[in-house]
């Protein structure tokens, strides 16, 4: 049986209760005032991190979704030169000229403020877009000043007069040289530059190249800026031998036996090519490893016959041939006539051995000897390359050649 229940308040309780709800009330109204005032924020906040992602991510996409195209109008460029073991690279890229007026406006004279950027007083980037750049793989020299291997900005600055700076800066990653800061220079060097035919595109180069430098040029409508850039080929080599030697090249006869061979054709380190040779030796006792030792001993003035002989005991014909005209080259001509004579006696049917021998004729000053073999050899109808020789050292000892060189 449901009873329904009346309180019954008195007057002073009823205010009691009635206080307490408003404070719960005003209580209520202030936490979530609060709270709406921090989640309006956070959904502020929300909202504009979603929209700075939204557009990121838009970008992304729309980079991503892009086709890979040609860049121009400064089409990018490399070049590279080998300079013994050692590489010299240029990356850059291409202006074109267009009719337009070139050096004092788009390669501006000296150096000037830009407009943008934080550099005061800055050369031309030598190019466009990015910074023209020079990689080094070795240290090596510019217009004879050292500069350490590495990567550098290259600025180039032409004057009026026909000179200009050329700059290597330890900042190569900026673009262009609106960056550019003197203090961070490895090397500047000045040249003159040079009158050319008209180029319309920017483009560096390398010329006059030998086994120890080459010039860089750079070539841009009608003027060239070259300078000089050089290894010390035959040091990097040796100090590129010496840790390569200490690898798995160092555990055969060949490699040593080819450093120390480096020593005796280009006659420097010699004490050094006998330690090589001797490692050679002591790992296989063949033709080469004693061939070796015998001409760095005889390159340093000392006997090396016992050293020839035995390694000419080991020879090939052609072998034989070679240190025949090694020991020549050291001065010792009667054992490299000795040497020829075994070859000549070993194989008669060979025009070669006839014009080896005859060399060391003429060597020693026995012209009649020398000719009498020149024209066995001739007569042997032998390679072209033998015949040309034959002929040439019988022209220099005064003999008509008219008759072979008809054979032609």
């Amino acid at each position: 049986m449901f009873t329904h229940q009346t309180t019954v308040h008195t007057g002073k309780a009823l205010l009691k209760e009635i206080f307490f709800v408003k404070f719960q009330i005003r209580t209520y109204l202030s936490f979530y005032t609060k709270q709406f005032k921090t989640m309006k924020q956070f959904f502020k906040t929300t909202k504009t991190l979603l929209l700075a992602l939204l557009f990121v991510a838009g970008t992304s996409i729309t980079v991503l979704a892009q086709i890979t195209r040609p860049r121009a109008p400064s089409p990018a460029a490399k070049v590279s030169q080998t300079i013994g073991i050692s590489k010299v690279t240029i990356k850059y890229s291409r202006p074109a000229v267009k009719e337009r007026e070139v050096y004092g406006i788009l390669a501006h004279y000296g150096y000037k403020k830009l407009g943008f950027g934080t550099s005061e007083a800055a050369p031309w980037r030598a190019g466009a877009n990015e910074n023209t750049t020079i990689t080094f793989s070795h240290d090596a020299t510019v217009e004879g000043q050292p500069i350490p291997a590495g990567t550098y900005g290259l600025f180039i600055a032409p004057t009026e007069n026909g000179e200009a700076e050329v700059i290597f800066s330890k900042n190569s990653s900026s673009w262009g040289s609106f960056f550019y800061d003197p203090a961070e220079d490895q090397l500047k060097v000045t040249i003159s530059s040079e009158e050319i035919p008209s180029k319309e595109r920017l483009t560096f180069d390398f010329v006059d190249i030998d086994a120890q430098s080459a010039v860089a040029v750079l070539d841009w409508e009608k003027k060239r800026f070259p300078f000089t850039v050089a290894f010390d080929v035959h040091e990097i080599v040796l100090a590129n031998a010496r840790e390569e030697l200490r690898g798995v090249k160092g555990f055969s006869w060949q490699g040593p036996a080819s450093a120390a061979n480096y020593c005796l054709q280009n006659n420097i380190h010699l004490e050094e090519g006998i330690k090589w040779a001797d490692q050679a030796i002591n790992n296989t006792r063949n033709f080469n490893t004693l061939s070796v030792k015998a001409g760095l001993t005889a390159a340093m003035g000392n006997d090396a016959g016992a050293l020839y002989d035995e390694a000419a005991g080991l020879a090939s014909k052609n072998q034989l041939n070679r240190l025949g005209y090694q020991a020549m080259g050291a001065g010792d001509h009667e054992r490299a006539l000795e040497y020829f004579k075994t070859n000549v006696k070993n194989n008669p049917e060979d025009p070669n051995m006839y014009d080896s021998m005859a060399e060391c004729y003429k060597n020693m000053g026995e012209d009649k000897e020398a000719i009498k073999n020149f024209k066995k050899s001739l007569s042997m109808n032998p390679p072209v390359n033998v015949k040309a020789n034959s002929i040439k050292n019988l022209n220099e000892l005064g003999v008509d050649t008219s008759a072979y060189v008809a054979d032609n």
